[in-house]
């Protein structure tokens, strides 16, 4: 009986074979490990560095447009670059350039009443480097690791992202009450970038193949060809994308703590901190992932979970303990959508075109909530933040079984065994 029930655990706890079996996916994973701490200290205090000198909502929510462009920019440009040459040296580049701009950052800020306008300009910069970083890094992984380990290894990172997400913005708080301050989380970011180009030196070069006599123009042309004319593609993209702008009601958490809860900054740090506790739970629980062949009906059923949990938080507003409850299974449900979604991503990508894909999946996963403040909060002002959020969570629910029924190569996908072949012109 004993053993059948820890049998029954391994199967369901993260699969930590690729931390293992692949000393290159190892290294680099416990360095992004160390540098996304920084990263996500830094998303703390940037947006209390501006309330600060400003004491202006409306100036903090204009970061996420100053993030974004050049976000969205960059990711076109990273991505055809990480397509054409070395995406280790790539990565190596992008790391240099986001030390330089959080010491910067950190220069800034020892000023008695920095500018503005330059923690703006400093914070898209390091956006732009980061967009140029990630799709290398995204796009050399299925070369880390083993073809049947993919699944595992991608689950494996999900843990990463959600721990860093709950560990680095409670470090920045702690840090920034410390020392009155934040250009010491500045500081300590830049030193965790240096936690990665370490690791690089156990990743090897990762050269994909180029289209001899093509232009970096016709280099993004391709994959946005490759984007919107694959259906199974479109499908991932159009799926996440309705989450995330009719399902993702952070827009009203400060509304919800504030008038629903009464618990101010205290019931907003809980509300936001359960779906990364969900999500993470779901990542450390993910051992079964690699084991199911359906991968696009798992897709759309992690969707559906997402969509009906956020529908009930609009209607369970009368109990905190409940509201946290489901926020936290609509986290875990997303977790598992991103697994499947980022497994397909990378099986039926060609490797020439991965570093592309991987930018057109960065827009799309950070767009999308933006997108989704925008949609919740015009509603919230319509009718009411309960509303918003179960109409919302609705609209989720329908647009979902909407693009399942368009797009029958989803939910008919199953695991692919062979590497995709490599795409004639289009």
């Amino acid at each position: 009986m004993t053993s059948r029930f820890l049998n029954a655990a391994r199967a369901l706890t993260v699969d930590v074979t690729p931390l293992r079996n692949f000393p290159a996916y190892r290294a680099l994973w416990l360095g992004q490990l160390i540098s996304q701490m920084g990263t996500q200290m830094r998303y703390v205090a940037v947006p209390f560095q501006i309330y600060e000198l400003t004491r202006s909502s409306v100036a903090v929510g204009l970061l996420g447009l100053v993030e974004v462009g050049p976000l969205i920019l960059f990711s076109i440009v990273g991505g055809a670059i990480a397509d054409r040459m070395d995406r280790r040296k790539l990565m190596i580049w992008g790391q240099w350039g986001l030390i330089a701009s959080s010491l910067m950052l950190a220069f800034a800020s020892l000023s008695s009443s920095p500018s503005l306008i330059s923690i703006y300009a400093l914070t898209a910069l390091a956006s732009a480097f980061g967009a140029l970083d990630r799709p290398a890094s995204s796009a050399m992984l299925p070369n880390l690791v083993s073809a049947d380990q993919l699944p595992a290894a991608i689950a494996l990172r999900q843990v990463l992202a959600q721990t860093t997400q709950i560990v680095g913005p409670a470090a920045a708080g702690l840090l920034i009450a410390a020392m009155g301050g934040v250009a010491l989380v500045y500081l300590t970011e830049a030193v965790t970038f240096g936690a990665t180009l370490i690791a690089l030196r156990w990743v090897p070069s990762v050269k994909p193949e180029v289209v001899e006599g093509q232009s970096p123009l016709d280099a993004i042309r391709e994959g946005l060809r490759f984007s919107f004319r694959t259906p199974l593609i479109l499908s991932i993209f159009a799926v996440d994308l309705v989450a995330m702008i009719f399902g993702m009601p952070r827009a009203v958490f400060p509304a919800l703590a504030t008038d629903y809860f009464g618990l101010g900054a205290a019931g907003l740090g809980l509300l936001y901190s359960a779906t990364a506790a969900g999500a993470l739970i779901a990542a450390l629980s993910s051992g079964w992932v690699g084991r199911v062949e359906r991968q696009g009906l798992a897709v759309i059923g992690a969707v559906l979970v997402w969509a009906v949990a956020i529908t009930t938080v609009g209607i369970s507003l009368w109990s905190l303990p409940l509201t946290l409850l489901l926020l936290a299974l609509a986290g875990g449900a997303d977790v598992v959508s991103a697994i499947f979604r980022h497994t397909i991503l990378q099986e039926e990508t060609p490797d020439h075109l991965r570093g592309r894909m991987t930018s057109v999946s960065l827009m799309v996963t950070t767009g999308g909530p933006r997108l989704g403040d925008v949609e919740a909060g015009l509603m919230a002002g319509l009718t009411s933040p309960a509303i918003s959020v179960v109409l919302g969570g609705v609209a989720c629910l329908v647009g979902t079984l909407s693009i399942a029924s368009f797009f029958p190569a989803l939910p008919s996908y199953r695991r692919r065994t062979e590497p995709p072949e490599r795409p004639g012109p289009v």
